[in-house]
């Protein structure tokens, strides 16, 4: 993939912070891989009491279940008056070269399947984890280790699946993304892959399938992983999930899609549920949450849409939020927040209003200048004081429509960095066209991603291919502890979250064109997922400083279909040692058997 060099990136600004070393990390997974003790834990547990726990059986007929929520003091010293501490640790403590050994590791089993629910009160074929949308929650406590073990049963569809730990940097274990075609072959109905990675941040994300738009049917759920904060509360609430939602399969409405253009969406859901339609036609069931007065919550909000940027209030409060993506940050107070897709945020809500047994409309407002939907003022939840909830009189926060990311002024990182200078700078421009057979396709720099899901770039890597094609989008990063700047750059009208795999990145400019030139090294916004404005620029940056193939790609299930990604091979000559190639070649010998008995088209990029 060609791209464009900015010599003027190249600024003199000081070094960066060191980072642990190769030899540590290597040793400390190969360890790991070859001496695992398997203790476990149930999903609704936050301490580091072990119990065992395995899915169960469902029926074909399912319906919603809420997320787990997280319960147990999991570290002495984190009390609701005292947040910021964590053991001998404590918010100041740069995760990224400080680890805590807890010498624990959480085990859990999700299993997949095709089965017919209602969400919204209207019946239709979902895709579920363990019988539920969104699926059980991955909890751990910083620096655990976290094995999960995932069964295909989407034999109805014929689906190969993946899970990717959204967010989850995989320090040195790059075989454990979960990406189709960059890390793994798709594992085959009726088999199982084990992931196993570590808990290196803390903070809110959510697990999804990696491949096609299976995520939007159904395959996802939290990850919760508790650390210290950068404010105290009393209760946490868990995630909190904003999905849009069809009445028809993303599937079937991705024809429109690639042919016309984004189809509008019919409703969304709060952790799941919702009502649809108005009176007496009303169906479904409303998200409820109770509050006690005089209290605060923390929601862990996750957008989970396929194609719906939000803002998220609650009527009469105001929201203090703490974190952004995996990055805590210094406290700021909203009346709202502008949430992409892939996006999450960590809230305090207090429940200070004066009678007890009121109700406030929680609502998730798809913002028109990006997002279509069918129900735009009626994707809402209810926080109740007292036992029942009770349809609200409330009214919302006013907001102007736009699908921006929060000012970077909001989102300074607590532990504060400097970005150095840029050793590798590139340009990256976003277009989009039609291929041969007149679809939509999304291109970087005239390519738009094309790759295969019985070859991925891992295995490439172990067969010692050096001829990777120009549709795997794929950019060589050789050299260690360099950094990299990617401007990518956009004249049409239409917004991107651009979601980067195995980092953090810093968001060094953003902003509608033409950009002023500046860019912001002192102490910038990092995270892993940032919108590029419609007609804008976003200019990131980053260290290479884990080994491995690492997908970066817009957040919106039709534009990563349609080839919006590119892949930064990163430290290719230290790959090997990382990688379990046992189990990618088990896995992709499964997945080729099966592929050769069904005959499965691949009608996508192929991540």
């Amino acid at each position: 993939m060609k791209l464009q060099p900015l010599l003027f990136l190249a600024f003199g600004l000081t070094a960066a912070a060191a980072t642990i070393s190769v030899e540590q990390n290597v040793a400390e997974v190969a360890h790991h891989r070859t001496t695992t003790t398997t203790t476990t834990t149930t999903s609704t547990s936050t301490s580091t009491k072990t119990t065992k726990t395995k899915s169960t059986t469902h029926s074909k007929t399912k319906t919603t279940t809420k997320v787990s929520k997280p319960t147990g003091t999991p570290c002495a010293g984190n009390k609701a008056n005292k947040r910021s501490k964590w053991c001998e640790y404590d918010i100041s403590t740069d995760y990224t070269e400080v680890v805590p050994d807890t010498g624990v590791t959480r085990e859990y089993w999700l299993t997949l399947d095709d089965l017919t629910a209602a969400p919204d009160g209207f019946s239709r074929p979902v895709m579920a984890v363990n019988g539920s949308i969104p699926g059980p929650t991955i909890i751990a406590d910083w620096g655990d280790w976290v094995i999960v073990h995932v069964t295909n049963n989407l034999h109805t569809s014929m689906n190969g699946t993946s899970i990717h730990w959204h967010g989850i940097r995989q320090n040195y274990t790059n075989d454990q993304d979960g990406v189709v075609s960059i890390t793994q072959c798709p594992t085959a109905p009726g088999s199982t892959l084990t992931y196993k990675w570590r808990a290196v941040q803390y903070g809110s994300s959510w697990y999804h399938s990696h491949i096609g738009l299976q995520a939007w049917e159904g395959v996802f759920g939290g990850i919760l992983i508790n650390g210290p904060a950068t404010a105290n509360y009393d209760v946490d609430k868990g995630n909190l999930f904003l999905t849009d939602w069809s009445h028809q399969t993303v599937d079937e409405l991705y024809s429109h899609a690639q042919t016309v253009g984004p189809p509008i969406l019919d409703t969304g859901l709060l952790n799941g549920t919702n009502v649809y339609g108005n009176g007496s036609a009303a169906t479904g069931e409303r998200f409820t949450m109770k509050v006690d007065k005089g209290s605060s919550y923390r929601l862990r909000i996750v957008n989970s849409a396929v194609d719906t940027h939000w803002k998220f209030m609650i009527d009469n409060h105001t929201l203090t939020v703490i974190s952004a993506d995996f990055v805590p940050i210094k406290p700021f107070t909203t009346n709202y927040i502008d949430i992409g897709m892939g996006q999450r945020y960590d809230v305090i809500v207090t429940a200070n209003q004066r009678r007890v047994g009121e109700s406030f409309w929680m609502r998730a407002i798809p913002q028109e200048a990006c997002s279509e939907n069918a129900s735009p003022d009626n994707i809402r939840g209810i926080m109740h004081y007292g036992k029942k909830a009770k349809e609200p009189t409330t009214s919302a926060w006013a907001f102007e429509d736009g699908c921006l990311d929060e000012p970077a002024s909001n989102l300074v990182p607590y532990v504060p960095k400097t970005v150095s200078a840029a050793d590798w700078s590139d340009m990256t421009d976003v277009t989009i066209g039609r291929n041969s057979a007149n679809l939509f396709r999304w291109y970087l720099n005239s390519t738009t991603m094309q790759v295969f899901w019985e070859d991925p770039t891992l295995l490439q890597v172990f067969n010692n291919q050096t001829d990777y094609s120009e549709s795997s989008g794929l950019i060589k990063l050789p050299n260690a502890h360099e950094w990299v700047y990617l401007m990518i750059n956009t004249s049409i009208p239409v917004t991107h979250p651009i979601h980067l795999h195995g980092h953090d990145f810093f968001v060094l400019a953003q902003g509608s064109n033409p950009w002023d030139g500046g860019v912001n090294t002192n102490n910038p916004p990092r995270r892993d997922t940032a919108m590029l404005a419609g007609n804008g620029y976003l200019l990131i940056g980053f260290e290479t400083d884990n080994p491995g193939a690492w997908l970066m790609h817009c957040h919106i299930g039709w534009h990563t279909d349609e080839g919006f990604a590119l892949q930064f091979l990163e430290r290719e000559r230290e790959i090997d040692p990382l990688i379990d190639f046992d189990a990618l070649q088990d896995n992709c010998a499964s997945w080729n058997t099966y592929d050769a008995t069904y005959n499965i088209d691949q009608e996508d990029s192929g991540i």
